[in-house]
């Protein structure tokens, strides 16, 4: 079996809900990364490329027609290069990387491009057709983030509690207080504005150019979503889902903009095409867990593709857990016997801090683990995150 490499990886800065990338339409933001890939590696012949995967979760508005295939065209690789849109809700980014490593091991493929992309700020508003002929009821959904089109049988067998609800159940069934979650959150601010300053994202984020209607473009380089709090500022904080509850808007991660690229190999068309590898992809697992709790899915994840790749949590020398909320990333932590503060977690930030553009936050997880390798000589990251309706996703690298 080949080994896959990822080469590159570049992403766009990660913009709050109606910020400064709220005007790029879904498929122009793919292309950006992808066009940030091609400049970087002029030598690569991009007809080589067996398949572009970009995972995103919505898939209502201008992603709607393959966005991966949309964006591949708009950024100008040749057209004969295929694409396909992965969705599995919050871990399509991290699905599209570890498939396109899947194809290059299994030697169906030589060189991939995997990542994804989201727009929740575009998200649409959506209408079902009437249930009969000349119908005067009618429904919208917000496509933002969440249920619509219910299916009655499955709010019977498993509910539909909303992303905040299946936070706070995870919050009581694990005991995760809320000073506990404010910790986490605080942490995450205060590690991803210390990156920021530190320069340790510039490496993965290619700046977007945004066309005003007067004077010069907006240039945004940075990403919108840090900010300085404290835990006083968090604990004034409401609940999201009852005045009394744990989750706040404070901890828990935010609603974003953003897309990102990798560039994946296997060793003969990387010393083909001017590559230097830097990490291989060494495995990928992800499993199911019960909807209501969907954010307890990384633990077995992990344990999944730990057992797979014979590897220990003690191994790994950097651990992205996605914080779609501090609740589900404590518990998960609490229950594969880590520490709440492990200095190996989300050391530049998690998903409070830097946001969660659904589609592409997988994607960025594995770009951010690859630089915090090459830039702390590291051997191993885990990179980990839950997925609505009840799953959990897992993927390991390992620098070279």
């Amino acid at each position: 079996m080949k080994e896959a490499y990822i080469c590159d990886a570049i992403r766009t800065p990660f913009g709050r809900y109606a910020g400064a990338l709220s005007s790029v339409r879904t498929d122009d933001l793919g292309a950006i990364p992808l066009k940030a890939l091609m400049a970087r590696n002029p030598r690569v012949d991009w007809g080589a490329v067996s398949d572009v995967l970009f995972g995103c979760a919505n898939q209502a508005g201008e992603d709607n027609r393959n966005v991966a295939h949309m964006a591949s065209l708009l950024a100008g690789l040749p057209i004969d290069v295929p694409g396909a849109t992965i969705n599995r809700l919050c871990g399509s980014g991290l699905d599209a990387v570890g498939t396109a490593a899947r194809a290059i091991r299994s030697g169906e493929a030589s060189l991939m491009i995997a990542g994804g992309v989201e727009s929740m700020s575009r998200a649409p508003f959506v209408m079902p057709k009437m249930d009969s002929a000349f119908g005067r009821s009618n429904a919208v959904y917000d496509t933002t983030i969440g249920w619509r089109f219910v299916n009655r049988l499955m709010q019977q067998a498993y509910g539909v509690d909303s992303m905040p609800e299946t936070a706070e159940n995870v919050a009581a069934d694990f005991g995760i207080g809320r000073e506990a979650q404010d910790q986490m959150a605080w942490r995450s601010q205060r590690n991803a504005l210390m990156a920021q300053k530190n320069a340790c994202l510039e490496a993965e984020i290619t700046p977007v150019s945004i066309a005003q209607k007067k004077g010069d473009a907006l240039l945004v380089s940075h990403d919108e979503h840090p900010r300085e709090t404290s835990m006083e500022a968090l604990a004034k904080l409401r609940g999201i889902v009852r005045p009394d509850g744990t989750v706040t808007a404070g901890n828990a991660s935010g609603v974003n903009d953003g897309a990102c690229a990798l560039l994946l190999a296997d060793e003969a068309s990387a010393a083909r095409h001017g590559l230097t590898p830097k990490a291989r992809v060494v495995g990928m697992a992800s499993v199911g867990v019960l909807p209501r709790i969907m954010g307890i899915g990384p633990a077995p994840a992990t344990q999944k593709v730990l057992a797979l790749t014979g590897l220990s949590l003690a191994q790994m020398d950097v651990i992205e857990l996605n914080e779609a909320f501090a609740a589900q990333g404590l518990a998960v932590l609490r229950q594969l016997g880590l520490q709440d503060d492990d200095p190996r977690v989300n050391p530049w930030g998690g998903a409070i801090a830097l946001g969660h553009p659904l589609g592409a936050s997988g994607a960025r997880l594995v770009t951010t683990a690859v630089n915090q390798l090459q830039r702390g000589g590291g051997r191993y990251a885990l990179c980990t995150m839950c997925i609505g309706v009840g799953q959990g996703i897992a993927l390991v690298i390992e620098r070279v």
